[in-house]
C-alpha cells in the first residue's frame, strides 16, 4: 500500500505559494509564509514517515491524478480572490450548484439512483455530509480566503494528516513516535506562520 498519497495531497500550499510569487502575484509572499510552508511540509513528512518518499513513483498514474487535483486545489484559492467583494455564502452557493449541475446528470445515467434502498445511517451520513462538510465548509473556505489569502487558507491542508493522527490516538489508542511528534510541532509552527497576520509597523498606513 502507497503512504504517498498524503504528502502529495499536502502539496496544495507549497502550489499556491509558487503560483503566487511567480505568476499572479496578487498577495506578498513573505519569508514567513515560505517557512511556514517549508515547515508544514516538514512536519507531513516526518508523520506520515520519511521513508514513505521512496513509495512515489509507484502508482505513477493515481499519483499524476493527485497531484493535478492539488494545483486545482491551488488555482481553486487563487482564483477565490476574484469574490472578495462578495458575501462569502455567494461564491460558496454557486460553488455547489455548478458543482450539482455537473454531477446530477451524470448520476442519473451511472448511479441510477432510483435503483437503490439507502438504509436511514447512510441518508443521515449524506444528509450530514451536505451540510456540515460541504456547504458550512465551502463558506468558511471562501470566508477564509477573503480574511487570510490564498497561501494561508490552503494551509489547511497540513491540518488533515494530524486531525487524523489525533483521531486514532483518541478513539483507536495508537500511540505516537518522537518522530511524530516533532512532526505535529513542525506543522502547528507551519500552520501558524502561514495564518498569523505579521504585526503593523506603528504609523504606517496600509491599504
Amino acid at each position: 500500500m502507497l503512504r504517498s498519497p498524503p504528502i502529495l495531497n499536502s502539496a496544495g500550499p507549497i502550489f499556491t505559494f509558487l503560483l503566487t510569487a511567480v505568476v499572479t502575484r496578487h498577495e506578498a509572499t513573505s519569508p514567513r509564509k515560505l517557512f511556514g510552508v517549508v515547515a508544514g511540509m516538514a512536519g507531513i513528512l516526518l508523520i506520515v514517515g520519511v521513508d514513505s518518499v521512496h513509495d512515489i513513483g509507484g502508482g505513477l498514474v493515481a499519483e499524476a491524478a493527485i497531484v493535478a487535483a492539488t494545483i486545482c486545489y491551488a488555482c481553486a484559492a487563487i482564483f477565490g480572490r476574484s469574490f472578495k467583494g462578495l458575501d462569502p455564502m455567494a461564491p460558496a452557493a454557486g460553488s455547489l450548484l455548478a458543482g450539482a449541475a455537473a454531477l446530477i446528470p451524470a448520476s442519473l445515467l451511472v448511479e441510477q439512483p432510483w435503483t437503490l434502498s439507502p438504509s436511514l445511517s447512510s441518508a443521515l451520513a449524506l444528509l450530514a455530509l451536505a451540510v456540515f462538510s460541504t456547504a458550512a465548509a465551502f463558506a468558511i473556505y471562501f470566508r477564509l480566503i477573503q480574511t487570510l489569502g490564498s497561501v494561508g487558507t490552503t494551509a489547511q491542508a497540513y491540518l488533515r494528516v494530524p486531525i487524523g493522527v489525533a483521531i486514532s490516538v483518541a478513539f483507536l489508542g495508537e500511540t505516537l513516535s518522537r518522530t511524530a511528534w516533532i512532526g505535529l510541532a513542525c506543522v502547528v509552527l507551519g500552520v501558524a506562520a502561514m495564518t498569523i497576520p505579521a504585526r503593523r509597523r506603528a504609523g504606517v498606513k496600509t491599504s
